[in-house]
Parts: structure tokens; C-alpha cells; sequence
């Protein structure tokens, strides 16, 4: 009995981690935290912000699960042994049922957050789905980003019953698209080997850090002048925005894009700053 349960424990532990890599946990948690840091700067009490994070985060497993099973083929092709999915290390069947709990999850978090909100955000998981679907393929694969991170900014103000000001959809959207360019650029060759074209692609390896730069910098423009800190904030949030605009610049591997999960970190610490 005890070897059985070993043995299943073995067994569940590489699963485990394969429907944790399959849910492209890093950005995930990362919208995640950003939703809470959102929430608190519009100041929602502890049970709506939960509600608002646990939609938020119920979203986006539900984008990273598809994202792999649409994939599923074309990362077998291009012999991505990365992805849990196509390695095998979890089964198609196991990731489309959780996916599928937190479609309906996300769905009814959302509503929860009020009508208004609650369709806000769930079409900003679409947005993310469109992408997931055919999008990424196009020039317009930077749209589903900017409509999703600008569109959060609008859930979490409308969850309290208020518009966002105008500098928050602005800036998320910006965020964004920054993210976007980088998200794809280690995996240019495998995307172009499996026809996807998207606007990164078309930038090309050499442009595409320069330009995820300027916009990144470009969205810290826009929250500092919306939220217009102290001198010292101000001062202290451009230096290290720089610096982490220098690592998106000449990082290798996936470093620029944690330096531009770092800068919206920051944004959002301005946010919370603000109020």
C-alpha cells in the first residue's frame, strides 16, 4: 500500500509541475500582483480586492492553459521539449480540464466583481484568447495585449464603482504591448519555423528590444504624469526604470523580459504611491 502511494506521489509531483509550466505561471502571477497592487491603490476593502485578484488570476491559468493546447501541434513540430505539454510531461486531457475550471471560474469571479466590471474583464481574457487563437499570427498581435492590460486598469476601478483615470488604461496599454515584443523574442526561430508572423517578427530580432524600450519608457511617462509623485519618487523611479530599460536592451534570454515585468512592478508601486 505504501509503495502504491510512493509510486503516485511520484507520478503526481512531475505532473504537478508540468500543469504549473503549462499555465506560463511567471506572467500570470505577475498580471496577478499587479491586479492586487491596482486594487489597493483604488483603495477596495480586503473582500473585493480578493474577489478582483482571484478573477484576475482564474483569467489568466485559463489563457496559459489554452495558450499550450492551441500550440500543442506546432510545439511538437518544432521539438520544443520546454513545454510540459508537448514533452509530455502532463497529459492534453488533464490541462483542458483545468482549463475549462478556470474558464468557469474566472466567469463567475468576475460577474461577482459586478456586471459592469465583470464583463470588462471577461473581455480582456478574450482579448488574451483572441490572441491565443490566431492573433499572435498577424501585424495586430500587439492588440489583444493593449486592450487586455488597459482593460484591467478599468475592471479593478469599475469593481468600486468608479472610471479609471485616464493615465491608468494608458499606461497598462503601453505595458502591455512592451511586454508583448519581449515575451516573444526568445522564441523568434521556433515561431517563424511554425508560421507565426506576428508584429515582433516583422520588427525582427535587432528592433525589437529598442522599441519594447521606448514604449516601456514611454508608459512610465505617462503614470508619472498622471500620478505626479514627489520629486524624490519621481527621481528614484526614472533611475531605476533606466537601468531596467538597459537590461531590456542588451539582456540575453528571458532578463529583458523580467526587467519589463520589473518596470510595470514599478509603475504599479507609483500607482500605489499616487493615492
Amino acid at each position: 500500500m505504501s509503495s502504491d502511494l510512493s509510486h503516485g506521489r511520484a507520478v503526481a509531483g512531475p505532473a504537478l509541475r508540468g500543469l504549473v509550466g503549462t499555465a506560463h505561471i511567471g506572467p500570470a502571477l505577475a498580471v496577478t500582483v499587479l491586479s492586487g497592487l491596482l486594487a489597493a491603490a483604488q483603495g477596495l476593502g480586503p473582500g473585493r480586492g480578493a474577489l478582483v485578484v482571484a478573477a484576475v488570476l482564474a483569467g489568466q491559468l485559463s489563457v496559459g492553459w489554452s495558450n499550450d493546447l492551441l500550440d500543442l501541434d506546432r510545439d511538437r513540430r518544432a521539438g520544443r521539449t520546454d513545454k510540459p505539454l508537448a514533452s509530455g510531461e502532463v497529459s492534453a486531457s488533464v490541462v483542458r480540464a483545468c482549463c475549462a475550471v478556470a474558464v468557469a471560474a474566472c466567469l463567475v469571479l468576475s460577474l461577482a466583481c459586478g456586471a459592469v466590471a465583470g464583463v470588462v474583464h471577461l473581455g480582456c481574457v478574450a482579448a488574451a484568447w483572441a490572441y491565443n487563437l490566431g492573433l499572435k499570427s498577424t501585424p495586430w498581435s500587439w492588440l489583444p495585449y493593449a486592450a487586455a492590460f488597459g482593460g484591467l486598469t478599468a475592471f479593478v476601478t469599475l469593481a468600486d464603482g468608479q472610471a479609471p483615470p485616464w493615465w491608468w488604461p494608458v499606461g497598462a496599454a503601453l505595458l502591455g504591448v512592451g511586454a508583448h515584443l519581449l515575451n516573444v523574442l526568445p522564441d523568434l526561430e521556433d515561431d517563424a519555423a511554425t508560421g507565426v508572423h506576428g508584429l515582433p517578427h516583422a520588427l525582427g530580432r535587432r528592433r525589437i528590444a529598442p522599441v519594447a524600450a521606448a514604449v516601456l519608457v514611454s508608459a512610465t511617462a505617462v503614470v508619472l504624469l498622471g500620478a505626479a509623485p514627489g520629486a524624490v519618487v519621481a527621481a528614484v523611479a526614472g533611475v531605476v526604470v533606466v537601468a531596467l530599460a538597459v537590461v531590456v536592451v542588451t539582456g540575453a534570454g528571458r532578463r529583458p523580459f523580467a526587467a519589463a515585468v520589473g518596470i510595470a512592478l514599478v509603475d504599479a508601486v507609483l500607482l500605489v504611491a499616487a493615492r
